[in-house]
């Protein structure tokens, strides 16, 4: 039977030694955080497991206490200084849904939930992407039941009677603004949009360049979105009815402000999978025209591209990049276009390179080079041997 709780019951169930997963992107339960921020001591001794990105999870799980531990995916902020109880993993995102289903036993794994419907299933809400991994079996499964978590559609679900415990909180959900992309992005943009096609499956990530390229697709149709995360910007294409129809938009997250999750719980175009399903290379190759849209630090004259260094120093991680990349590779018609400026935000250097700036730092090999635009033009590297990709203009 499920234990109700409150949330200082649910420290009470820390112990130094355990490993307690608790859920990133829009899925992290905040309340949580906030109190553990209370009461520090229960951290103590304590690895915290996740997916956590930086500049959107800003919760500092290895700063609660002195003691504590994390194991996560991306260089977070705090990693940098916490030596030996950070562990960082450099893998991509199928690996570390595959890290953390074969973790060791997770002690108690954490979701944030909406309230159970008359069934008694209780849904994910805007975030499935890694908690499929450890919830089979972790020793304890406890729920944030958040009234303001949206019941949405999707692949996995939880049953309350099945919880070990719940605690009951309602809280505003991570939020995320992109930004909005000036005159010089849009005209980017709108050469990344001008190789998608009517019919076509896209992929695609957060941030001002990415927000400029929905908005340069709103005179498409019949695009559907099979990505790992989506912010609000694509809600201007479910509005022009570019992207409509049943399950067309399937995420592992959304991110974004409170009008994005409150359609994901309204419109059925909103379909939640976890990373194993939209991650899965074999799954996004047998859908026709799929387009993965990405950003990165640096491409090369080979058209190796570096996602996650800066001036050799770790950033972030690869996320689902060489996934989708590897996905658009095999599929037919498929196409993997990289969109990023030719030159740092200071004009100083370009980002298109003789040679990664961090050797052994490379999230897609030149065998997966296809689209490379940046502001200047479109660099189409497939099928080309290596002297004409080197002399392909940007």
């Amino acid at each position: 039977m499920t234990q109700r709780l409150d949330l200082e019951q649910v420290l009470d169930r820390f112990q130094p030694g355990m490993t307690v997963f608790v859920p990133g992107m829009s899925g992290e339960s905040l309340a949580l955080y906030e109190a553990l921020r209370a009461r520090p001591d229960a951290a103590r001794g304590v690895r915290f497991v996740g997916a956590h990105f930086p500049g959107i999870n800003r919760s500092d799980y290895l700063g609660l206490h002195p003691e504590a531990r994390q194991r996560g995916y991306f260089m977070l902020p705090a990693f940098r200084k916490a030596g030996a109880r950070a562990e960082l993993l450099p893998i991509d995102y199928p690996g570390a849904f595959r890290d953390l289903a074969n973790l060791a036993p997770v002690d108690i794994a954490f979701a944030q939930v909406s309230p159970p419907d008359e069934q008694g299933m209780c849904s994910l809400g805007v975030c499935c992407d890694f908690q499929p991994a450890v919830w089979a079996r972790a020793r304890q499964r406890i729920a944030h039941i958040n009234p303001r978590m949206p019941r949405t559609r999707g692949s996995f679900a939880i049953r309350f009677d099945e919880l070990d415990a719940a605690f009951e909180a309602g809280h505003e959900l991570l939020a995320y603004d992109g930004g909005a992309p000036n005159e010089a992005m849009r005209a980017h943009a709108a050469l990344v949009a001008d190789l998608v096609r009517d019919g076509d499956t896209l992929e695609f990530g957060v941030g001002k360049l990415q927000a400029g390229v929905l908005a340069a697709l709103s005179n498409h149709r019949g695009l559907r979105v099979w990505s790992g995360m989506a912010s609000t910007p694509v809600l201007q294409l479910l509005d022009r009815g570019v992207i409509a129809g049943r399950e067309s938009l399937t995420l592992g997250a959304a991110l974004g402000e409170r009008a994005l999750y409150e359609r994901a719980e309204m419109d059925d175009a909103f379909c939640f999978r976890p990373v194993s399903e939209t991650h899965d290379v074999p799954r996004m190759a047998a859908i026709r025209n799929f387009v993965a849209i990405n950003s990165a630090v640096e491409v090369d004259l080979f058209g190796q591209v570096n996602a996650d260094a800066v001036n050799g120093r770790l950033a972030a991680g690869v996320g689902g990049l060489p996934a989708f990349a590897a996905g658009a590779a095999l599929s037919e018609g498929g196409r993997s276009i990289i969109a990023l400026p030719a030159a740092t935000d200071d004009g100083r250097f370009s980002r298109i390179v003789a040679r990664v700036s961090a050797p052994g730092v490379c999230a897609i090999p030149r065998h997966h080079a296809d689209y490379v635009v940046t502001e200047h033009g479109v660099a189409a590297l497939r099928g080309l041997d290596v002297n004409a990709s080197m002399r392909r203009p940007l």
